[in-house]
Formats: C-alpha cells, structure tokens, sequence
C-alpha cells in the first residue's frame, strides 16, 4: 500500500482508483486524503466546490477500507471521491439548488437514488459542486456561490449547468462527479471542458422527482468512456417511486463498451440540425472527430439533411414549469429580489401562462419527436458538435453574434436539447482543441435505450483518438 498524493492521483481514472482500492493497493482514505489537498489547493481559483464535508467523506472512506479489511468487496467505485452537484440530495449535506433563498437551509436527510446507488457502490462523497441558479443557464455564475471558471482557462466558463462539476474533475480535484441533464447541463460542460459527459436515456437512471417538462436525467461527468459506462453499471435501474424508469436493460456496459460490434451501424453527421449557426473553428474540429470516428468504427459517414421544428425554441417554452417545482412556500414573489434576473423573469413572464397557450408547446414538442424519430428511422447514430461554440467569459453572457451571425444566448448551445425533448442517450466526448487550447466535443446521439451503442462509440473514438484527460495544472 502506498501513501497516495494529489499529484500520484492526477492521472489515475476513477476506475483505476476503484480497483486499487478493491485490491488493497491503496487506501481509501489515502484517496481521500490526496483529493482534499487537490481541492484546498485548486478549489480557490475554480470555485467548482461550494461546500466541503471531510466528515462525511471520511466515515464513508473508512467504511470502505474496513470492508477490504474483512476481506469482502466493497463495490465497483470502491473508495472514489466524487463531487455531487448542488441540485441533487446527498444526506448530511445541503443542497443550495444556486439559489440565494435556499442558502442556509439545514442538511437533507436522504440520498437521490442516483446518489445512494453510488455510495453503495463505494463511492465516496466529498461535497457539493457549483451550479447556476436551478440550473437554468450555460454558465455557471449565480448570486448565492459566484462564479464557476474553466480549469483549461480561469477567464471562461467550464459550461452549466453541471458547471461545478466539470470544473472539479477536469481540474483533477476529483475523479468523477454528478451532473443532471435537462437540456445539455452534462453535455454542454463536458463539450467545454475536455471531459466526457454521459446522458443516458430518459428513465435509465431512475429519477424520482417532480418535474413538468419530463426532460431531465442524473448523469456523470469523466475522464474516460469506461469510467462513465461504470456508472452506468452502477446506477442504472428502475424504481417504483419512478413511473419513468426503465426495466433493467440486461447489458452490462463495461463489457458493451470493449464488445459491441459495430460494424453495420448507420452513422449520419449534422453541422447544424437545420437551424444553428456554428464557429467555424468549432465546426471545422467537430467534422474531422466525427471523419475520425466513423474511420475508426469500420462504417461510413453520411452527410444528412435535417429539418426540425427548432428544438431549443421548444425546450425554452416546456421547460420553464420545471421552475416553479424549485420553489418552497414564501420564496414567490417575497424572495424575487434575491433570485437571478434570468430566473426572476421566466417566473414573472410564465406566472399566468394560459393552458391554451402551453397545449400549443405540447404540439410542437409531439411533432419534434415525430421528426427525430424519422431521423432515426434511417439512423442509428446522429453526429454533432456538442456546442457551437468555445468556451465563452466565466461571467457570461453566451456570445450574441456566431459566425457573422446575430443569435440568442442559448444558441451558443443548440445541439444538446433535442436528445432531452426526445428521450435520446447521447454523450459528449472531447474532439480536439482550438488554437486558444479550449476543448471542443464532439455529440454522439442514438437511439432511445440503445444506450450501449452511444458508448461503444464513444469508447471506439477515445481509443483512436486519445486526449488529455485533465486540464494542466494551474499556475499561480
């Protein structure tokens, strides 16, 4: 057994980490130890924790290395430290949802189900990532914990709305962490900062909370594809507080990922869905990943021509219901001055939506997924950037203007909503790199539940095209 440092775990993946562990190579606790001094040493620059418990963490690493000690198996993530996103449930620790009006609040008491099933796995919590406010926005800045910044670059932003998280891992502070994702909040920060991130399909990780858009999915942010199909291993599964979830798929991922024959499969690859505007930068990388990929993977590429009722227009009018289950009696409108301006006034303008007006949103949201189900129809696989842009200012706003042309905000990222609306698994793998040295992704979309297929291609083009998985260390 060694005494592991920071530096000693910088390169190790969370699997790597996982069955050092099993096997009694190293502690626990020593992981743990090392991943607190990556925090207390990178945290202050990236602000990517908003809340620390070495208590916790340490109770669980214990528990870890006392089961190795009986000789049994403590799990597949046996003593990985990870980070939990500030809107998901991890008992004995707050959950700030970004939110002014939720700051101080006492500890939860239970665990997401997507949370205990990895601390029984043998993961082990360390604290609360940074999130934009409901995790409404790109970017992660919000009133209550500041700004969130890029490890590959502090004056841009690591994405949003898993932004806290992609910051911790890609900065080497810990091994994994967790991201939801209702429109690309794991995606989109995977895409700007190098790592991989994973939605699966809607229902695959049961989730058992309220929501009016039926959009959002539990999901990780990584450093490889095996450490991401790991969790899958781990948290996939139904629940019966879910009526949502999916029966067990009957696969098991970390084999999938080495084993799946892809030979045959249709891979189509879009610039634009139809409707965005696109870096040339960006679009020139994410190309020559997706050439590179279908290279890779035996198949070819096909260029297709998409037409879609605009996805980003329908997920603003469906999603914005999903915020008034964020907010507890008295927090409308007594606390509007603390709330963002974003939030403040999607809540002002949808206050006295008329149903009419939202059966309207409902019939475009059945027609977008009569049109992606006709892509597929002749697809297994849709290739995209994962967004249309580099990583922008850490403060925001998203650029107004790309490639010549003027765009709203959330079209500084397009390509990540439709998988949402539709119920599609889709992950964010890194591509390349701009001249400035900011990571560009590269989307892979599928199917509904073929989950299995998405990673396999994503593992066929890490092993072909292998990046670096960490962000260089920042310099003071």
């Amino acid at each position: 057994m060694t005494d592991a440092t920071a530096s000693d775990l910088r390169g190790l993946s969370a699997t790597a980490i996982a069955e050092d562990v099993r096997h009694g190579r190293r502690s626990a606790v020593e992981v743990l130890d090392a991943c607190l001094a990556a925090i207390r040493d990178g945290n202050p620059a990236l602000n990517a924790f908003v809340h620390v418990d070495e208590g916790i963490a340490r109770a669980s690493a214990e528990a870890v290395d006392a089961t190795v000690a009986r000789g049994d198996d403590p799990g597949p993530l046996a003593g990985v430290p990870f980070g939990v996103k500030d809107l998901e449930d991890c008992a004995g620790m707050p959950t700030g949802h970004g939110s002014v009006p939720w700051t101080g609040r006492p500890p939860v008491q239970r665990d997401s189900v997507h949370v205990r099933r990895m601390r029984e796995a043998g993961a082990v919590p360390v604290g609360k990532t940074a999130a934009p406010e409901f995790g409404t926005l790109s970017f992660t800045k919000n009133k209550a914990t500041g700004t969130t910044r890029n490890p590959w670059d502090p004056s841009r932003t690591p994405g949003g709305s898993s932004g806290g998280s992609a910051a911790a891992v890609a900065g080497g502070l810990v091994p994994l962490a967790t991201a939801s994702d209702g429109g690309g909040s794991t995606r989109i920060p995977a895409g700007f900062s190098g790592l991989v991130g994973f939605k699966p399909s809607h229902g695959r990780i049961a989730n058992p909370t309220p929501q009016a858009s039926q959009t959002a999915v539990p999901g990780i942010l990584a450093t490889t594809v095996l450490d991401a199909a790991r969790h899958l291993d781990v948290t996939c599964g139904p629940d019966d507080a879910d009526r949502l979830s999916l029966p067990a798929a009957g696969i098991r991922y970390e084999d999938a990922i080495e084993s799946l024959d892809a030979t045959g499969l249709r891979i189509g690859w879009s610039l634009d869905l139809g409707f965005a505007a696109v870096d040339p930068e960006v679009a020139g990388q994410a190309r020559h990943a997706a050439e590179r990929l279908a290279e890779a993977a035996g198949v070819d590429l096909v260029e297709v021509d998409v037409s879609l009722t605009d996805p980003v227009k329908v997920w603003m009018s469906a999603g914005a219901a999903d915020l008034w289950l964020d907010l507890l009696p008295g927090m409308w409108p007594e606390a509007a001055d603390d709330l963002t301006l974003y939030v403040r006034r999607t809540l002002e303008q949808t206050e006295s939506y008329p149903l009419p007006r939202y059966a309207q949103v409902l019939e475009r949201r059945q027609q977008l997924q009569e049109e992606c189900a006709a892509v597929f129809g002749d697809l297994d696989v849709l290739l995209t950037p994962t967004n249309a842009v580099p990583a922008y200012p850490a403060e925001g706003p998203p650029p107004a203007e790309i490639a010549g042309r003027a765009v709203t905000g959330a079209m500084a990222t397009p390509f990540t909503m439709l998988a949402n609306l539709c119920w599609n698994p889709a992950c964010s793998v890194p591509a390349a790199a701009t001249g400035d040295g900011l990571p560009v992704g590269l989307q892979i979309m599928g199917r509904r539940h073929a989950d299995e297929v998405v990673l396999r291609l994503a593992r066929i083009f890490e092993a072909a095209a292998p990046w670096p998985r960490l962000a260089p260390p920042l310099t003071a």
